[in-house]
């Protein structure tokens, strides 16, 4: 059975942490967090690999994700991209839809939503 929206949604959020954060992490916690999300690893066979405890990899993994979650939380660095991406994609739409012809009236309330959205990116 496939993984649901919502998991998905789940798994591109912790996939985004790590790519925004993961740097902040030790290299071994970084290898067992990419074992276990990106290489499918169970917590045995982790457990085996780097000759640690299972509920020592457990641990780790908790920790890692305690602290990548604190970390956004703090910076927002996840948030301020996700927001980036959706409002370059509304000025993408806006911008495509542009046509000199246009009523003066729709043209000139198309420019402004696109100055608007403009202005809110360069304050993120």
């Amino acid at each position: 059975m496939g993984k649901t929206e919502e998991e998905d949604d789940q798994t591109l959020y912790k996939t985004m942490l790590y790519d925004f954060y993961s740097e902040l992490l030790t290299e071994h916690q970084r290898e067992i967090y990419e074992m276990y999300h990106f290489s499918d690893y169970s917590l045995g066979e982790i457990s085996e690999v780097l000759g640690i405890s299972r509920p020592g990899v457990h641990d780790a993994l908790k920790r890692c994700g305690r602290l990548l979650e604190d970390l956004e939380r703090k910076l927002h660095l996840v948030a301020s991209f996700n927001r980036k991406k959706a409002l370059g994609e509304q000025l993408e739409a806006l911008a495509s839809d542009l046509d000199p012809k246009m009523d003066p009236a729709a043209l000139a309330d198309r420019i402004a939503r696109i100055q608007g959205i403009c202005r809110e990116f360069t304050d993120l």
